[in-house]
């Protein structure tokens, strides 16, 4: 890592501002040839994190732009090491200009995450907090913001130092009673070890059990609209984007196809569908989109079942029905609730998780709906003093590894299996336990892991 990296951190587009950054030992000095700050005599003569104004100039002394300029020495620093970062004017013809100075100098251009894989490198964060950053940029909801501070200030890191320091403990138990064998066990030393490791596989569990809290923060859910033609399943998607996204028409059958949209309801990101009305038709069209509906709502979490609630209920409601207590969370919507009811309560509505009475062209009851969404999916976190949720496969997937490997060493334990062989099953564990943070993680999948960040950061 002796050699400078630069690069743009912001969007290539005009815009206000534009950031680029700059780190490695030396880069400081570096930048004494292109950045003359007002009123000091060099850029290595600037206060550390003290931000300064000045003139970025070619090599030839002309002027590629005016702007504020950040050093940071080492190791008190993003990355651990020197770093130089610009702040200037958001057009891509300086920044590009800034970069090519820079290149000349001696720097290179920055690989995806390089910043922040010196960052981990140089025990600046670790790995829970490096992935935090990509969630926090990626955040669509204010659930997936606070998730991904939460872990980025450390939240995550606490918890799982705390499991690892009761795991670190055991080894040396062990090691004891195999390097020993003729010394007898004491029934206490085996029960204070299970105890440990009862403790431990508590947190695992908590940390385990947030894995699906997590992924619904992150990623949002699946969610289809189904329901009988005209029951006002377009008119209910509009209104909740806000925007007339799809066509309303009197006439059943209007909508055909799927149309697909994000939205935020409840707290909680849909990746929602818009389907055709479900009934018998003999035309080929219309067939394929309440094939498509049908489909949908097979591959969704949530279901809303929209109703007519001016209308008495037939055969298409109750295949509507039918479909969505298919699905693992359903809302029974009673529509059009500004005209008079045909019946008090539509065919299985009762069977659904929540049931809401809307009128889609006024917006009355979305409110509702709202907080129906929110008390199915934003359940708290499965134990006291958890602030963060597991969010992807990776961490979920080393959690679960150290609890399964110390499942079996409790089971081994209690059935008298000799310590020599219950050592590899906590050893296992601890290598698990610090993958999540990177402590223990190989070198390749480590650069997977920042490959996929941004340029830049």
């Amino acid at each position: 890592m002796s050699d400078i990296i630069a690069a743009a951190a912001t969007p290539a587009a005009k815009s206000a501002l534009a950031v680029v950054r700059v780190s490695g030992a030396g880069c400081i000095e570096m930048c004494d040839r292109l950045f003359f700050p007002a009123g000091k005599k060099s850029a290595s003569s600037c206060e550390h994190s003290k931000s300064v104004y000045g003139t970025l100039r070619r090599e030839d002394g002309s002027a590629i732009d005016t702007c504020l300029a950040v050093f940071c020495r080492a190791p008190k620093s993003y990355t651990g090491e020197d770093t130089a970062e610009f702040s200037c004017h958001g057009s891509p013809a300086a920044v590009s200009s800034l970069l090519s100075s820079l290149f000349r100098l001696g720097a290179r251009q920055a690989q995806p995450g390089e910043f922040t894989k010196r960052a981990f490198l140089n025990g600046k964060l670790d790995l829970t907090a490096a992935e935090a950053i990509v969630d926090l940029v990626d955040a669509e909801t204010e659930a997936a913001v606070k998730n991904a501070a939460a872990q980025l200030t450390g939240a995550m890191s606490a918890r799982l130092k705390e499991i690892y320091t009761l795991l670190i403990q055991l080894p040396s138990h062990f090691s004891a009673l195999v390097d020993f064998p003729e010394d007898d066990v004491e029934p206490q030393e085996i029960s204070d070890i299970l105890a440990v490791i009862d403790r431990v596989k508590a947190g695992l569990r908590a940390l385990s059990a947030s894995a699906e809290r997590g992924r619904i923060i992150r990623d949002g859910i699946r969610a289809a609209i189904i329901g009988r033609p005209n029951a006002g399943k377009s008119s209910l998607l509009n209104a909740l984007l806000g925007w007339d996204r799809a066509i309303v028409s009197p006439l059943a059958g209007t909508t055909r196809d799927t149309i697909e949209e994000k939205l935020i309801l409840g707290g909680v990101l849909l990746r929602l569908s818009d389907t055709a009305g479900l009934r018998e038709t003999s035309d080929e069209t219309e067939l394929e989109g309440v094939s498509r509906a049908i489909s949908a709502a097979r591959d969704a979490e949530l279901v809303l079942c929209v109703f007519d609630g001016s209308a008495v209920p037939g055969p298409e409601d109750e295949a509507a029905a039918e479909a969505a207590l298919a699905a693992p969370y359903q809302i029974a919507i009673v529509n059009k609730s500004d005209l008079p009811a045909a019946c008090h309560t539509p065919p299985h509505a009762e069977r659904m998780k929540k049931l809401v009475r809307v009128c889609a062209l006024t917006g009355d009851g979305l409110s509702e709906l709202d907080a129906a969404v929110a008390e199915l999916f934003t359940d708290p976190l499965p134990a006291a003093g958890l602030t963060a949720a597991i969010t992807n496969a990776r961490q979920a997937a080393a959690v679960n590894a150290a609890l399964a490997a110390l499942e079996r060493a409790s089971d081994a334990l209690l059935s008298g299996v000799t310590p020599d062989a219950v050592l590899l099953d906590i050893e296992e564990a601890l290598i698990c336990t610090g993958q999540v943070t990177g402590d223990t993680l190989r070198g390749d999948v480590v650069e997977n892991i920042f490959s996929r960040f941004c340029v830049g950061k």
